[in-house]
């Protein structure tokens, strides 16, 4: 499955989409990235005149790329599917400001019965990890 095929059938709307691109995937792991825009909606009230980007929209990105995109590309064949979070353990090292470039990589620890477990961490453009732990997930194509 292409790169463009997984965007297309990511599950989330413009303003809760936070994939930008994908830059490896294969049946071990994946590597993508976004970039954290400035007119994003939480920026204007998170932290007034100091805006920080929250440790749920990061574990929420780290979930889309390193859980959604990785379980989409492991099911080609659901018609749509959705991952939901069963479980995560993260660790955050750095803040993220606006626009600033996060590059998210996953690595599969298991995939039975349906449920991801990843390792997964997230990056910044200089190479420093900014979050790292485990993320958990149920492929399905219902609620």
């Amino acid at each position: 499955m292409k790169e463009g095929d997984i965007l297309k059938r990511l599950p989330y709307g413009k303003d809760f989409c936070f994939v930008d691109g994908i830059n490896e995937i294969h049946e071990n792991g994946v590597v993508g990235w976004y970039r954290f825009r400035e007119s994003e909606s939480f920026y204007k009230h998170h932290f007034k005149n100091n805006p920080v980007t929250p440790g749920v929209i990061l574990t929420e990105c780290m979930a889309q790329i390193g859980l959604v995109c990785f379980g989409i590309y492991l099911n080609p064949s659901l018609e749509h599917a959705s991952i939901v979070m069963t479980e995560n353990h993260v660790i955050f090292e750095k803040i993220v400001l606006p626009d600033e470039v996060v590059i998210v990589s996953s690595t599969l620890v298991y995939y039975r019965f349906n449920k991801l477990k990843v390792q997964v961490n997230m990056r910044n453009e200089n190479n420093e990890i900014i979050a790292r732990g485990t993320l958990s997930g149920m492929i399905t194509d219902h609620f």
